[in-house]
């Protein structure tokens, strides 16, 4: 099996930044997209960002020119630096890695989730 481990997350004021660490461990396996996802509100867990392994970036517009996301694979770990953060950045952050087994299959992996508030 595979697990996703998130580090990072805290409490910071608006205007401030945080960077998250999703560690994999576990099975040998290649994790062909890892990423960042968070509730909106009242709603489904939403794609933050996302970074493949050959490192194709794909960003939810609302955090476009603050968020970075990057990855090293040799180390299994996905990153998010987050700057100029604002209230409306403040969720529990998942990290979710994809395993493509096929051209028709693939397998999620889900971590348990890293807290981030933004407030005065």
């Amino acid at each position: 099996q595979v697990q996703l481990v998130e580090s990072g997350g805290g409490l910071v004021q608006p205007g401030g930044s945080l960077r998250l660490s999703c560690a994999a461990s576990g099975s040998i396996v290649s994790l062909n997209v890892m990423g960042w996802y968070r509730p909106a509100p009242g709603k489904e867990r939403e794609l933050v960002a996302t970074i493949t392994a050959d490192g194709r970036i794909v960003y939810a517009d609302s955090v476009k020119g603050r968020f970075t996301i990057s990855r090293d694979n040799a180390k299994n770990t996905v990153f998010l630096q987050m700057n100029s953060l604002k209230p409306e950045d403040t969720a529990v952050y998942y990290c979710r890695g994809t395993r493509v087994l096929s051209g028709i299959i693939s397998r999620d992996y889900w971590g348990q989730g890293t807290q981030v508030t933004v407030s005065s």
